[in-house]
Parts: structure tokens; C-alpha cells; sequence
């Protein structure tokens, strides 16, 4: 099967066949790693706890690796025999079975045994524990202070005062991250030092025991939302935040820009406090208080040869993904009849998301076409006074929502769950930022829907590892309602994008990629992001293996858009992983200064520029630089040869620190070639005209200068002409054999 890939869209860029040998290019980016991400140095973890020791903790407070470390280098020496562990029948009389020396199989000299080894990691894990919940309980007393002693009365004219509560509040968010990096390194070493027992004691292997163990334990599972709550409050209340006026238009259509990144679970309470320093969290109601997350569950429908799914893979215009989605823990209340529909965005038209909401007892109507419009439509008019334009706008939805299930005979498909954490001032849209944690994909095939009546897997049913794929990162959407006034993205989200933990995935859909993962033998093509080194193995583990690559592949990417394109995976492929690369979002090499420059453009506060800057800032753009950005983004183009030739510049320079996000391709990055093109024409001809114009007169007055002049022009104004063709059909074919 192929694809058919047009000249106005990007498929080869999104996507890829796997059973096809080739990709037909569009662009050639050809884009670098860096060398330091290429050849990762390993370095011993006990070299790493200390030195990742934070300072205002005690050296006691963290795990003892080097301790537990050496008790597992006597038992390794101790080179016991395996015990019959299929006996089970003791002799209280009879001696103790013995090895081929005689000696009884667990008998050592050594005072050192696995007892002393279970006995001092289980003290050090409640070490840990303790020590956490200390800490943990030291902030929030902090932020009861901030909340009961500095807002009460607060003058918030009084900027002093104002500034001084910030650096507080401050200083709480960094002591708390510091809490969690504590954690982290800590919860890494019990890993470690648990692997490095099992593979030298593998007779005793305890491993899997106390890891579930830990995932029991409040220093890993405990839910510190609360923190994040309080203090998300206190900077909310310092910038004196102001809700909007609601917008109750019934059909809720949205109509925004929307950049996708992926966040390594590490750097999830940065992030969240980078960005509750601009904006309140939206605070979820649960069983236990008020949280900062609330757990969202979105049903996609698709018919049998996933229609759906390509159609969205492909970017096929008018393209639609059809949910079901509800929020909060347990049996769904209230259920959001979504619709998302694409455009492409050179037509002058944007994507866009309808809904409308229903009771849960009504899905079963939707699905098989018996929904009361009418009756529904008349309760609009008499009950809620919705305006006639909106009734019948929210009937058009309803309409066309219904028959498409019926037309395309679309039938529940995969379910989405994550915890999802949302940053917005309430009914503002200008800047609303969403964070997905624990992310995972579930299949709905498999299970008789009764006529519409079950549209969801039973929850109290086992999942088999092929039903379910739990995806590694956290997930970061920047929604920006941009216009007027406001046609760039604020200072802060800019910082954001440029902080180094935000890994900008091109397009990322979690729809796509669960219906990838779980749905394999379905698929015609898959998208790009599969051959990325840091989610393989959650793909392996739901059994999607038929659309990865070998383990001895030669490139360590499928066939399609990563065999030309080496820039599309934010943590590289399988032979050429980058797992600790930063994150990047920028088109050029500002992002990756080092050393002296970097501390200038620190010095200087000027914003280094990101894919916002392309994506959000107005178009009032020249045509030469619509077609800079097109053929040699995140070039180096520090002198007048690498502009003038951009085959020789150093493009390809090994300093890259992570991947870019990917242009798309409109027709006028086409037409602006064109005009380049005819302008560096009729500069040539010009110059041409004005030579033909002196040898001329020159022949009338018989002077020698003026026909040296006049030859000196001409291969001037030919030079002119044969740079402008070669410059036409190198950013024609996009550098090295791509098209534009």
C-alpha cells in the first residue's frame, strides 16, 4: 500500500509506511547531533549521588549506595549453591543438605549474609521516608505562614511588600524542588543498587519485591498536589488575578494555536512552577479536597479500516477525530460529544473543536441515532434562553455529529486516561497551558458494545498487556489565542520553551500513537515519533514490535521520514539515542550557544527566538525571509558565504544539542521562491541593459574606459542571473534533493 504525497502537504515529515522502502521528501533539514549526546559518558552512580547532593541537606539523610554496595561484593564472593527450591519436605532430625565439598549449602565463614543485606536497605528506605515527610511537612508550614501572616492585609500597591512575599514563595517552590530532586536521586539508586544485587546474587533476587514495595511507600506515592495548590493561590492572589466573563455559547467552538511538547517526569514540578508563576491552576474538586489534577478519560471512535486514524495521520483536509470524553474518577456523569476537524491553515481556515454536552444515559441515543434534537432543541429555548442563532447552530453540530457515526459506521476504538493539570485565568483563552501526566492508552476492541449501550471498557476487568500501553513522558500543550494587540506569545512562555525541558514533538496525537501501538495489524502507516529511543520500550510492552525496527537495523529508523530527516526525534533512535539530550524548540543556533555567548545573550535579557516566534508572530514577513526559514532552518549563517552559498555553510556543524520542530509547507513558501527568483532576474537584466547601453555610446566616442567598464558589467549581470536560476532550483528541490 502507498501513500499518495502532495506537493502541499507534509506527509513524508509526519509520517511513515512500513512496508514501504522509501519516503518521498519534501524538505532537508539534515539536521545534526550534538557529539556529546552521540557518545554519553557513564558515569558510576556513587560518584554521582554525592555530587548531586544537595547542600542544606545532611550527607545522612540520603541512601547509603557505597555501604549496600559493598555488603552485595561479599555476597558475590561468597559463591553459594543454588538451594533446591522444589523441596518441600524438612527433616527436623536429619543434617542439612551439602554441596560437592561437603560443606552445608549455607554455610560461609563470612559474618555478611542476604539477612544483613534486606535488613540495611529496608532502614535506609525508611530513612528516606522519614526524612521526606519531614521535609515535606517543613513546607507546608511555610506556606501557612505566606497564606496566614504576609497575604492577610496585604497592600498590593505597596510593590516592595509585594516583591518581598514573591521571594518567599519563592524560595518555598525551589525548597520543594529541591525535595523532589532528593527523591528522584534517591529512588534511582535503590534501582540501581536492587539491579546490581540480582545480577550478582541471582540465587536471592529481590528486586521486583522492593520496588513494589517502594511504590507503596509515601515518599513515592504520596500526592503533594497540595503544595503546588497553595502556592499556585499566593502568586495568584499576588498578581491579583481577575476572572474573565464566561463564555456560554453552547456549542463551545475554540479556535486556537496549539504547540505540543513532551516533559520528562523529572522535570514535571519544574514546569508546573515555571508556569504557576504566571498563571493559577484550575483547581479540580475530589474526594479528598481540591487537587491540581483531575483524571480525564476520552473514548475515540474509528470504523474498521481506522478511516479515522489515517485521515488525521495523513493531514487529509476536513479530516475529523470523533471523542467521548468525561472528567473525574469512576462511572462517567456528564459526557463532551467532541469533534475535531483539520484545515490547513494556507487556506485561510483553522482546525477546530465543537462539543456538546449530554448525560450519560443519552450516549446510547447518540450512537444509534435516537437522540430527542427536537425535544432538546425546544428545552434550549424555554429553559437555558439560548438565542435562536445559537439553538440552531448547536442542532447543526448534533446533526452532523450523529450521522457521521452512522455513515462511517464508527465504533468505540482506544481510550485515553491521563491526569491532566490545567494553567488558565478562568474564561480567559489568551494563554492556557495543559500538563497530561500518567498518560496511557487503552484498546476498546474486543468487547461486545450491546447496540451502543457499553462504549467503554468494563474498569473492573483485567487489562492483557496487548490492551494497554502506558507512554513514558508527560505532555504539554501551550494553547495560545493570539491577535490584535497580542500577536506574540508572552516573555514567559518564550523562557519556557527555552528553558531546556520541553521537547517539541511535531504534531503529536494521542490518538495516533495508541491506535499505533495497540492496533498494529490495522495500520497502514505510522507516525514518525515510534522510532524515538525513549518510548520503545512501552511500544514493545504492549506488543505494537511489528512497527519498530530490528534491534540490529542498520539506520535504527523505519522506512519514511526519519531515513532523511535526523532531526525529527526530541531523543534520537535506537543505534544514535540521545535519552539525556535537553529540549528544544529553536529554529536557530541562539538556543545552543555555549560559554561566552551564552552569558552575553543572558547579560543582554534579549529573548532567544523559538518556533513561536514563526508560529504566533504576525506575517508581515519578506520573501526572503519566508524562504530562509524554509530551506535552511536553524542554520548558522554567521558569515556572507554561508548566505550566499548555502551548500557550504556550516549547517551541518556537530553542535546541535536537540532536535527542532518541523515547518510545514504552504504554497507560499512556493510563490516567494518564484518572485526571489524574478527579482534576482531583473537585477541581471538590468545591469545587462546598462553594459549594452555604455558599449554603445562608447562606440561613438571611441573611449577605451568606457568599454572596459561596460565588459567589467557583463558577466556581472550574467553572475547575477546564473546565482539567482541556481538559488531557484536549490531551494526548489529543499538543498539536497528535497522538494520545497
Amino acid at each position: 500500500l502507498t501513500t499518495t504525497y502532495l506537493p502541499l502537504q507534509l506527509h513524508s515529515l509526519i509520517i511513515r509506511n512500513p512496508h514501504s522502502a522509501s519516503a518521498c521528501p519534501l524538505l532537508n533539514l539534515n539536521l545534526s547531533q550534538s557529539k556529546s549526546n552521540q557518545a554519553i559518558t557513564m558515569v558510576k552512580f556513587g560518584l554521582r549521588l554525592a555530587e548531586n547532593r544537595a547542600p542544606e541537606y545532611p550527607p545522612d539523610a540520603y541512601m547509603d549506595y557505597d555501604k549496600l554496595k559493598e555488603i552485595i561484593k561479599e555476597l558475590a564472593g561468597k559463591k553459594l549453591a543454588r538451594v533446591d527450591s522444589n523441596t518441600r519436605e524438612v527433616s527436623m532430625t536429619a543434617p542439612p543438605p551439602t554441596n560437592a565439598a561437603g560443606r552445608m549449602l549455607t554455610s560461609d565463614d563470612s559474618p555478611v549474609t542476604e539477612e544483613d543485606f534486606y535488613s540495611c536497605i529496608d532502614a535506609q528506605l525508611a530513612r528516606v521516608e522519614a526524612f521526606t515527610l519531614e521535609q515535606v511537612t517543613a513546607l507546608r508550614s511555610d506556606i501557612t505562614a505566606l497564606e496566614l501572616t504576609e497575604l492577610v492585609g496585604l497592600n498590593k500597591d505597596d510593590e516592595k511588600e509585594v516583591d518581598r512575599i514573591r521571594e518567599r514563595a519563592d524560595a518555598v517552590a525551589r525548597s520543594f524542588l529541591v525535595l523532589e530532586k532528593y527523591v528522584n536521586i534517591n529512588f534511582m539508586g535503590f534501582h540501581k543498587i536492587l539491579k546490581k544485587h540480582d545480577k550478582n546474587s541471582p540465587s536471592h533476587a529481590c528486586k521486583q519485591f522492593y520496588i513494589n514495595r517502594m511504590h507503596n511507600q509515601a515518599w513515592v506515592r504520596g500526592d503533594y498536589s497540595d503544595v503546588v495548590v497553595r502556592l499556585s493561590a499566593i502568586y495568584s492572589a499576588l498578581r491579583n488575578d481577575h476572572a474573565a466573563e464566561e463564555n456560554k455559547d453552547a456549542s463551545q467552538s475554540f479556535l486556537r494555536s496549539t504547540t505540543k511538547y513532551w516533559i520528562r517526569t523529572e522535570d514535571v514540578s519544574r514546569v508546573k512552577y515555571a508556569v504557576l508563576k504566571h498563571l493559577p491552576v484550575f483547581l479540580q474538586k475530589t474526594s479528598t479536597g481540591e487537587s491540581d489534577s483531575q483524571l480525564t478519560n476520552s473514548v475515540y471512535f474509528d470504523n474498521d479500516q481506522l478511516e479515522l486514524y489515517h485521515g488525521r495521520l495523513d493531514k487529509t483536509p476536513g479530516a475529523i477525530a470523533y471523542r467521548l470524553r468525561w472528567y473525574g474518577a469512576g462511572d462517567p456523569k456528564v459526557v463532551f460529544c467532541e469533534r475535531k476537524t483539520h484545515r490547513d491553515t494556507w487556506t485561510g481556515e483553522a482546525s477546530v473543536k465543537e462539543r456538546f454536552i449530554v448525560d450519560h444515559s443519552e450516549v446510547k441515543q447518540v450512537l444509534n441515532d435516537e437522540y430527542p434534537i427536537s425535544k432538546k432543541r425546544d428545552e434550549m429555548l424555554a429553559k437555558k434562553k439560548a438565542t435562536q442563532a445559537e439553538v440552531e447552530d448547536w442542532e447543526e453540530l448534533v446533526r452532523e455529529m450523529i450521522q457521521v457515526v452512522q455513515s462511517k459506521q464508527l465504533v468505540p476504538t482506544m481510550r485515553t486516561q491521563y491526569m491532566r493539570t490545567a494553567f488558565q485565568i478562568p474564561f480567559d483563552a489568551t494563554v492556557r497551558i495543559s500538563l497530561d501526566t500518567n498518560l496511557c492508552m487503552i484498546s476498546e476492541r474486543g468487547y461486545n458494545t450491546q447496540n451502543g449501550a457499553k462504549w467503554f471498557r468494563d474498569p473492573d476487568v483485567s487489562l492483557a498487556d496487548n490492551e494497554i500501553t502506558r507512554f513514558p513522558h508527560a505532555i504539554l500543550e501551550v494553547k495560545l489565542e493570539l491577535g490584535g494587540a497580542n500577536s506574540e506569545p508572552p516573555q514567559w512562555v518564550t523562557e519556557l520553551q527555552n528553558s531546556g525541558m520541553l521537547y517539541e514533538v511535531h504534531k503529536f496525537s494521542k490518538f495516533i500513537h495508541g491506535c499505533a501501538s495497540l492496533l498494529p495489524e490495522y495500520v497502514r502507516s505510522v507516525p514518525y515519533w515510534v522510532d524515538d529511543a525513549s518510548i520503545r520500550d512501552s511500544i514493545l510492552r504492549s506488543g505494537g514490535g511489528r512497527i519498530l525496527v530490528k534491534d540490529d537495523s542498520e539506520t535504527g529508523v523505519g522506512p519514511g521520514a526519519n531515513e532523511h530527516y535526523n532531526h525529527l526525534l526530541p531523543f534520537g533512535n535506537i543505534k544514535e539515542p540521545h535519552l539525556d539530550a535537553k529540549g528544544r524548540t529553536a529554529n536557530t543556533v541562539a538556543l545552543i550557544e555555549t560559554g561566552e555567548d551564552a552569558a552575553k545573550s543572558t547579560a543582554s535579557g534579549a529573548p532567544l527566538p523559538t518556533t513561536a516566534d514563526k508560529y504566533y508572530a504576525g506575517a508581515d514577513v519578506t520573501d526572503e525571509e519566508i524562504l530562509f526559514n524554509a530551506t535552511v532552518q536553524g542554520c548558522a549563517e554567521d558569515t556572507c558565504a554561508g548566505w550566499l552559498f548555502p551548500f557550504c555553510s556550516g549547517y551541518n556543524e556537530d553542535n546541535v544539542l536537540a532536535p527542532t520542530s518541523v515547518q510545514k509547507v504552504e504554497p507560499k513558501i512556493f510563490f516567494a521562491n518564484e518572485r526571489t527568483f524574478l527579482h534576482w532576474l531583473h537585477a541581471g537584466v538590468t545591469l545587462y541593459t546598462i553594459a549594452a547601453g555604455i558599449l554603445a555610446f562608447a562606440s561613438d566616442t571611441r573611449s577605451v574606459s568606457a568599454h572596459w567598464y561596460a565588459m567589467a558589467l557583463l558577466p556581472i549581470s550574467l553572475g547575477f542571473c546564473l546565482y539567482a536560476l541556481h538559488l531557484f532550483l536549490w531551494r526548489g528541490g529543499g538543498g539536497e534533493g528535497g522538494g520545497v
